[in-house]
């Protein structure tokens, strides 16, 4: 069965970064179009960054300048460098991608900024 797996979530001050990535659990599962999105209590999901399979990317506007999504297609990879991260940051991230078109969801990492 193919998984999304997640890691780089935790705690951290704000200003600080995190990094978070996403790898396909099984091997021959191209990661295609992929995203990250965030739900805060409370609240509804939210896309923070999207990209394509051929590295185009958009963000959530307060995402902008801070947050960068990249891909390492060689390891079926997409990572989320976080940067001036803000206590309203904290949220629970999920990684969402296609795999030979098909979507999953990661099971999510929760990221916390204090203040």
């Amino acid at each position: 069965q193919v998984q999304l797996v997640e890691s780089g979530g935790g705690l951290v001050q704000a200003g600080g970064s995190l990094r978070l990535s996403c790898t396909a659990s099984i091997s021959g599962f191209s990661i295609d179009a992929a995203g990250w999105y965030r739900q805060a209590p409370g609240k509804q999901r939210e896309l923070v960054a999207h990209i394509t399979r051929g590295g185009y990317t958009n963000y959530g506007d307060s995402m902008k300048g801070r947050f960068t999504i990249s891909r390492d297609n060689a390891k079926n990879t997409v990572n989320l460098q976080m940067n001036s991260l803000k206590p309203e940051d904290t949220a629970v991230y999920y990684c969402n991608a296609f795999l030979n078109g098909v979507n999953y969801w990661g099971q999510g990492t929760q990221v916390t900024v204090a203040s």
